[in-house]
C-alpha cells in the first residue's frame, strides 16, 4: 500500500479543527501536559508520544503545523488518514456504515442506485428519529421541532470507506454539558437516542424477517420498529446484484456505550425475502383498513383474463395523496367504472373512487365496495 501524500494531510486537515483533535486526545489516555491558551497545547501518550497541538488557526504557519500534528497522530497509530479521520470524528459523534456487498466491476456503484440509497437512508434516518422523539408517533404527518433539527443539523454524509461500496451517516452529538454538578443525571443526547432506536429497530427487522413471530408486532414501537423503517431497508436492497447488507455502527467514545442488541447488523439475501411481509404486517398495524375517498391521476391500466370464465379482470393503478404521503394504489374496476378511467388517464384529469383502502400483498390497494364519482369527468366531457 502506497505512503499517504502530502494531499491527503491536507484534505484530513481541512476537514478537521484543533478542538475536534484535542477532544480525541482526552477521551484516549492521552494528558495535556502544558499550554499556551488560544495558542498551542503539549499531550502526551504515557512515555510513548507526545504532540504540539496549534490552536491559533491566525498564525501563518497554522495549517503546516497542525498537518504535522495530524501525521505524527497517524504514524503513532499506525492509521492513514482516512482511518484517523473516523476516529477523531468519532470522538463526538455516532457513525453509522452501510457496506454494499455486490458484484462491481470497478468499486463504483450505479448513479441511480447511489441515488435510491440515500433517499432510503434518509427515510432511515427520519424514521428512527421519529420513533426515538415518540415511540408511538404515527410516521406521517408533521413531525417534531426536536425531529426536524435533528435532520437539518445534526445527521450528515461522511467520507466513504474502502470496501465494496460504504456510506458513512455521521451524527453529531454536539457540545458536552459542563462538569460543574458532578452528581447530576445523565442526559442522553436526542442523537445518540436516534442511533439507538435505528440499531435496535434494525436488528429486530432482520430477526423478524427470518424468525417470523406476530406478536412481536404488538412489542414494533419498543423495539424500534416501524413500517418506514422497513421500507427504507427494503429500498437499500433491491438491487439483484447485491449479495448482503452490511450495516454496522461506531459509538462516540466521549459517551457511555448503548446496550443495543448488536452494533453489527448483516442483512443476507434470506433476510432481504423477508422483509416484505414485516413491512406489510406493520402497515396493517400502524395504518389498518379503512374507508377512504381518494382523488388523484390514473397512472396505468391493465386487462386480465380471469380463470374459470370468459371475463377480463381490470384494474387501474392510482397516484394519489392519502394523509400527507403520494402512494400508489391498485383499484378493481370493471364496466362503466373501467371506461370513466380510461377517460380520465386519456385526459389527464383526476379521477375519484371511495373503498377499503389497505396494504395487502405489499401494495396498497382500494377494495369492495368500490365506488366511482364520475360526475366530474360527466361535466368534462360535455
Amino acid at each position: 500500500m502506497s505512503s499517504p501524500s502530502l494531499d491527503d494531510y491536507r484534505e484530513l486537515a481541512d476537514s478537521l479543527n484543533p478542538l475536534a483533535v484535542q477532544r480525541y486526545l482526552a477521551a484516549n489516555d492521552w494528558q495535556l501536559e502544558t499550554q499556551v491558551p488560544e495558542v498551542r497545547q503539549i499531550w502526551r501518550l504515557n512515555d510513548e508520544a507526545r504532540i504540539m497541538l496549534p490552536l491559533a488557526t491566525d498564525f501563518v504557519d497554522f495549517a503546516q503545523r497542525f498537518r504535522d500534528t495530524l501525521r505524527t497522530l497517524a504514524t503513532v497509530y499506525d492509521w492513514d488518514p482516512a482511518h484517523l479521520a473516523e476516529k477523531i470524528t468519532a470522538t463526538r459523534a455516532d457513525l453509522f456504515f452501510v457496506r454494499f456487498d455486490q458484484m462491481m466491476v470497478d468499486g463504483t456503484l450505479p448513479f441511480k442506485q447511489a441515488e435510491k440509497s440515500l433517499d432510503a437512508l434518509f427515510k432511515m434516518m427520519k424514521a428512527a428519529a421519529n420513533s426515538a422523539d415518540d415511540p408511538s408517533h404515527p410516521h406521517r404527518g408533521r413531525r417534531s421541532s426536536t425531529v426536524t433539527d435533528f435532520l437539518d443539523e445534526d445527521v450528515r454524509l461522511g467520507h466513504t470507506k474502502r470496501g465494496s461500496f460504504v456510506f458513512t451517516i455521521v451524527t453529531r452529538l454536539g457540545d458536552p454539558l459542563p462538569e460543574s454538578d458532578t452528581s447530576a443525571v445523565h442526559v442522553t443526547p436526542f442523537p445518540r437516542r436516534v442511533m439507538e432506536t435505528l440499531a435496535t429497530g434494525l436488528f429486530a427487522a432482520k430477526d423478524l424477517a427470518l424468525n417470523w413471530d406476530p406478536s412481536a408486532v404488538e412489542r414494533a414501537a419498543e423495539r424500534g420498529l416501524s413500517a418506514n423503517l422497513v421500507e427504507s431497508l427494503q429500498d437499500l436492497t433491491e438491487s439483484d446484484s447485491l449479495r448482503e447488507l452490511d450495516l454496522s455502527f461506531d459509538w462516540a467514545a466521549s459517551e457511555p456505550r448503548p446496550e443495543v442488541p448488536a452494533s453489527r447488523i448483516v442483512v443476507d439475501r434470506d433476510a432481504m425475502s423477508g422483509l416484505p411481509r414485516v413491512r406489510e404486517r406493520l402497515v396493517r398495524r400502524e395504518e389498518p383498513p379503512r374507508t377512504e375517498t381518494v382523488v388523484g391521476q390514473v397512472r396505468s391500466l391493465t386487462r386480465e383474463d380471469s380463470s374459470g370464465d370468459d371475463q377480463e379482470e381490470t384494474t387501474i393503478v392510482l397516484s394519489a395523496e392519502v394523509r400527507g404521503r403520494t402512494r400508489k394504489i391498485h383499484v378493481p374496476l370493471s364496466g362503466e367504472d373501467y371506461d370513466w378511467a380510461i377517460f380520465a388517464h386519456r385526459s389527464r384529469l383526476p379521477f375519484t373512487v371511495t373503498g377499503n383502502l389497505a396494504f395487502e400483498r405489499g401494495a396498497w390497494r382500494l377494495t369492495g365496495p368500490v365506488a366511482v364519482d364520475s360526475s366530474f369527468l360527466q361535466h368534462q366531457r360535455r
